[in-house]
């Protein structure tokens, strides 16, 4: 299957700054990958490159099998940043049937997008009395014009209460599911934790870490928490068996182990049986595996 994404080795300067360096990856169709790091990682100049609106100084890139900018690659992309920005006097149907008559599609096909966003109540609204999450909505429908073969999306749940972000993400995997690549930005870790296919850690300027979240849990080695909460009258009992362990104030029992210890140590506990009320294993978090690969200044 032909990547819908190429990068190999790409490299930005801007003056003395190296903001990428040698930076490879690929993103095949139908798959969504979040981009994370912090201000200043690379985020930004890479989606500019992908979007042609920045040149670059070394390396490859191929976006739908044309160069970045192109006319080829450019009616293939959509692009919706954080912060949208509309007419505030047209509504969202006008805004959208604007849209769609630049991009050569029908206008008419303005209320099933606003429909695919959860904005036709909305449509015939002027919107400069749009929420930022409702203009957010907006811009994302403003992407789906077309049909593109892949989404470059910047922070794009800002603004979006959560029912809302449930649904963009639905919405999303619809997209993916019809073979549409995506790449994601955003701070918010919990929310792309489950809902996309590759993580990709930029830090420095320097891809770090890429791989599944499974991938990256291994690749960090980070230890894994046990939450016990002991059956009534069996709290010193196990604090007897796991001296290890950190007795809370709500009672439970707290341990860690290697990710090679798991299943022997998911193994004592289960053999205590009735002394045992409720067990949570804790894997990892996305956010753990960001600190851990993520760097600043070279630190």
């Amino acid at each position: 299957m032909t990547p819908t994404l190429t990068i190999s080795r790409l490299t930005k300067r801007f003056q003395s700054v190296e903001a990428l360096k040698q930076v490879s990856l690929t993103l095949a169709p139908g798959k969504r990958a979040a981009l994370l790091g912090h201000n200043g990682a690379g985020k930004s100049t890479m989606m500019k490159i992908v979007l042609g609106l920045i040149p670059f100084d070394g390396g490859e890139v191929s976006v739908c099998g044309a160069h970045p900018g192109s006319a080829s690659a450019r009616v293939q992309v959509a692009y919706l940043p954080e912060n949208v920005a509309f007419h505030p006097a047209l509504t969202g149907e006008e805004q959208l049937r604007h849209y769609l008559a630049l991009r050569g599609e029908n206008p008419s096909q303005a209320t099933e997008l606003l429909s695919r966003v959860g904005l036709t109540h909305a449509a015939r609204r002027r919107i400069g009395t749009y929420s930022k999450g409702m203009r957010q909505r907006v811009g994302l429908a403003q992407t789906l014009i077309g049909r593109p073969r892949l989404l470059v999306l910047d922070e794009p749940t800002s603004g979006l209460d959560p029912v809302s972000r449930r649904d963009f993400y639905d919405l999303l995997d619809g997209l993916s599911a019809e073979g549409t690549a995506i790449l994601l930005s955003s701070h918010v870790l919990t929310e792309v934790e489950a809902r996309t296919d590759r993580i990709l850690i930029l830090s420095g300027g320097e891809l770090v870490a890429e791989g599944t979240l499974a991938d990256l849990r291994t690749r960090a080695a980070l230890p894994v928490a046990f939450s016990v909460r002991p059956a009534p009258g069996h709290a010193a009992s196990l604090a007897a068996v796991f001296p290890e362990g950190v007795q809370g104030d709500d009672g439970l029992l707290r341990l860690s182990c290697s990710q090679a210890e798991k299943l022997p140590l998911l193994a004592r506990i289960a053999a205590l049986e009735s002394a045992v009320a409720d067990l949570d294993v804790i894997p990892p978090s996305l956010e753990d595996i960001y600190s851990h690969f993520s760097r600043r200044d070279g630190q």
